[in-house]
């Protein structure tokens, strides 16, 4: 029971189970970052958190630079809010890096080839120019800049942490990089505590009841800024006590039940991945069989994963491929379905 409870208030919370917003770039900013690792999925995730969304508005969003895509916090792919990236990566940038530095030594990338890396993206990109990975990497190779190994995947990232590069539109499959200063007006910088509060206070809003560790794993700030953090913002929540654990959430969250839906949920949705201690997601008897649950998309009824699925787009339809830990009754079966038709309507 208590496992249900919390997962029924991250589920509203999270607004999947009450959808407000109509825009992508809403639900983006509202949400702070969400990982964006698979594209594809990382589209779904904002849509079924939406009131009638379809991949093609979540796309145009994109395309335009309505919702970003970059390397933050621990640090992975995550889509993000042009309002938010500056005053993100100045406070989990500088952590980054720091863990990275034995991967950008091992690559014998020194801070003279990082800043070399740097000046020539601004100049390939100067003029809201936007390139291809591939197109990059040919202009690297033509100031001498090694790009094989994981050279080119680390002094992309560097450039992400650093503000200078960003997403630009994809041309046809293929992402583009753009100048963070092209796609993005300069904002007022935040001291380093206004950051930590405004992150601590996204995430406690959207992804409560969590714990301070549970914030700490999804922002990849130490424990320690991760409590400052908490403790900046805590007048504005409300907690609970579960067995032995303190839990933080926004002073709206409704308690009342939840009505007994499905979801199909992407691979790393925010309702697996924002959580350090994911055990409230699933029941005991199929903790075994979900322990990848935030690698692969899940299908959720009741506010616990009770299977995987997976898609095949053809040409005029999606199949989906589900596969549940154990037997579902009539009611359960038609919610799922309803929620299948619900992604094929979004696809297609």
């Amino acid at each position: 029971m208590k496992d249900n409870y919390i997962a029924s208030l991250r589920i509203f919370n999270q607004h999947i189970s009450n959808p407000q917003f109509t825009r992508p770039q809403d639900i983006v900013k509202n949400m702070v970052a969400m990982q964006a690792q698979d594209y594809a999925g990382a589209k779904w995730a904002i849509g079924l958190r939406m009131q009638n969304a379809n991949d093609t508005l979540i796309e145009t969003a994109f395309t335009e630079g309505k919702i970003l895509r970059t390397h933050l916090l621990r640090p992975t792919w995550h889509f993000v809010s042009p309002d938010d990236i500056r005053w993100i990566l100045a406070l989990t940038a500088p952590r980054i890096n720091t863990m990275n530095a034995g991967t950008y030594k091992k690559f014998e990338l020194d801070a003279a080839t990082l800043s070399k890396s740097n000046d020539v993206f601004v100049k390939a990109l100067g003029g809201n120019k936007q390139l291809t990975r591939a197109q990059l990497t040919a202009v690297l190779t033509q100031n001498s800049i090694p790009t094989d190994d994981l050279r080119f995947t680390l002094l992309l990232m560097h450039a992400e942490l650093d503000g200078i590069i960003c997403s630009g539109a994809r041309v046809g499959k293929q992402f583009t990089y753009a100048l963070l200063d092209d796609r993005v007006p300069a904002t007022p910088a935040l001291s380093y505590d206004e950051a930590l509060s405004k992150l601590a206070a996204g995430y406690f809003n959207t992804r409560g009841p969590a714990t301070v560790h549970d914030f700490a794993n999804w922002s990849g700030l130490t424990v320690t800024d991760a409590g400052i953090g908490l403790e900046h913002v805590r007048r504005q929540l409300i907690s609970e006590t579960i067995e032995g654990k303190t839990y933080w959430m926004p002073q709206h969250t409704d308690v009342s039940p939840q009505p007994k839906k499905a979801y199909l949920l992407p691979a790393y949705d925010e309702f697996a991945i924002a959580y350090k201690d994911r055990a409230a997601l699933v029941k005991p008897e199929y903790r075994e069989p979900a322990r990848h649950v935030i690698f692969d998309p899940v299908i959720v009824i009741d506010n616990q994963v009770v299977g995987n699925w997976k898609r095949a787009i053809k040409t005029n339809t999606v199949d989906i491929d589900l596969r549940l830990y154990g037997k579902l009754n009539k009611s359960q079966q038609t919610t799922v379905q309803v929620e299948a038709n619900r992604y094929r309507n979004f696809v297609v």
